[in-house]
């Protein structure tokens, strides 16, 4: 079993059309596809729903049914800007209280909008996380050029000297226009293909 709590981008950035239909909807379709498979690969895994605006409203908790966490995620407007390092606090907080601590944990965050966050508070919040035995797999789609430095200092820090366990995934905004479910099947593929139970 391995609880994992999705943080999604609801900023401003997220109307963008550079993503089809928008960065927001594009977004939902790959909450929608890896929240089914980690729950079809084992009934027992719980998922839960968090924004990474100023507010990190925790919208649902973990729980077993998507039904809950795709009716909440419809719900999610774009505004502000994200604060990735406090919606990743929030994010292990409230993984901490789940049911049966002896398992794994997983933050499944999306990112479409600028961090903001220095790489120094980054790196602190990832040495928390690798303490808590945390894994952090990124999805950063839009603004590789501003994120990607950052976010792989991030990942690294979290996975130290092993390598394994978090991971960042970049899409390129020119592949998404000619294969709009990218960041679908780039979601898809990593859940199928790591079969964590």
């Amino acid at each position: 079993m391995v609880p994992a709590l999705h943080v999604v981008d609801n900023s401003e950035y997220m109307r963008n059309g550079d993503f089809l239909p928008t960065r927001l909807q594009a977004q939902q379709d790959a909450v929608n596809t890896v929240c089914h498979s980690k729950t079809r690969s084992n009934p027992e895994n719980n998922v839960g729903l968090i924004t990474l605006d100023n507010d990190c409203e925790v919208l649902t908790t973990l729980t077993p049914d998507t039904g809950c966490i795709l009716s909440k995620l419809h719900t999610v407007q774009p505004k502000g800007k994200i604060t990735f390092c406090m919606g990743i606090h929030v994010a292990h907080l409230a993984l901490k209280h789940r049911q049966g601590n002896n398992h794994k944990i997983r933050i499944i965050a999306f990112v479409g909008n600028p961090v903001e966050d220095n790489e120094k508070d980054l790196v602190k919040l990832a040495k928390c996380l690798k303490k808590e035995k945390v894994n952090v797999d990124i999805i950063n789609f839009g603004e590789e050029e501003v994120n990607t430095e950052k976010l792989t200092a991030f990942v690294n820090t979290l996975n130290g000297k092993d390598g394994t366990g978090s991971h960042l995934y970049i899409s390129i905004v020119l592949t998404f226009l000619f294969f709009p479910n990218y960041i679908n099947i780039v979601a898809t593929i990593h859940y199928f293909k790591q079969k964590v139970n």
